[in-house]
């Protein structure tokens, strides 16, 4: 239990790591992919093909590994208090690995397909890429129902148990509960952004945490 502890608390850091690098490179070398126009999108992703795909690699599929394996950290944490409310927390986060990874996985394979026809039918690359951003987004960028409903139940379990403390518990309900109302479409960026800045904090809050909690039980 310490060593699985103290490997969540690492996964829990290097998701937050992957947050903010995906952030600050979207924010910076990225930030043209934020127009409406998938014409515009695509001949930047045919000129960024490297960095975009590193950047789908660090965001979507290393952040799913570590959230799996933090994702059953926690459920250890959790486990001895409530076995019922660990398997819930569990079941959730595990979808949203799931989903994450997906994501992930759709968006590299979609850019690779769109770019191999991009030379001879711009128009048509266009159209394929908006079908598979359409698709990561509703895996993994589009709302943040999943990650709301996993953070939201382990604030739950945090409250009942008190295995974690009660301020990483209120974040996480507070991030939790806007990772769920950003599937209405009116508050959607605005919850989401908070969500996403609420989950950086909670990452490393619960990173630093978990590393603790493995020194003490050492």
């Amino acid at each position: 239990m310490q060593n699985l502890t103290k490997i969540g608390g690492y996964a829990a850091l290097g998701c937050g790591l992957t947050y903010v690098v995906g952030l600050a490179l979207y924010l910076t070398v990225l930030a043209p992919l934020g127009s409406g126009d998938y014409h515009a999108k695509i001949a930047f992703a045919a000129d960024n093909h490297t960095v975009l795909t590193i950047w789908n690699l660090t965001i979507y599929v290393l952040n799913a590994i570590l959230l799996a394996v933090l994702v059953v950290a926690l459920w250890d944490r959790f486990r001895p208090a409530s076995p019922a409310l660990a398997q819930v927390t569990l079941t959730f986060g595990t979808i949203w690995a799931t989903q994450v990874l997906a994501a992930g996985m759709v968006a590299n394979v979609g850019l690779k397909e769109a770019l191999s026809v991009f030379s001879s039918d711009p128009e048509r690359a266009a159209n394929l890429y908006q079908i598979f951003l359409t698709v990561e987004n509703g895996l993994g960028g589009g709302n943040e129902i999943a990650g709301g409903v996993w953070l939201l139940t382990l604030s739950i379990a945090g409250f009942m148990t008190k295995r974690v403390s009660k301020g990483l518990s209120i974040l996480g309900a507070v991030s939790g509960v806007s990772g769920l109302a950003s599937g209405i479409p009116a508050l959607s960026d605005s919850l989401g952004l908070i969500f996403g800045l609420g989950s950086i904090v909670w990452f490393f809050w619960a990173g630093v945490a978990l590393l603790r909690m493995g020194k003490e039980q050492a």
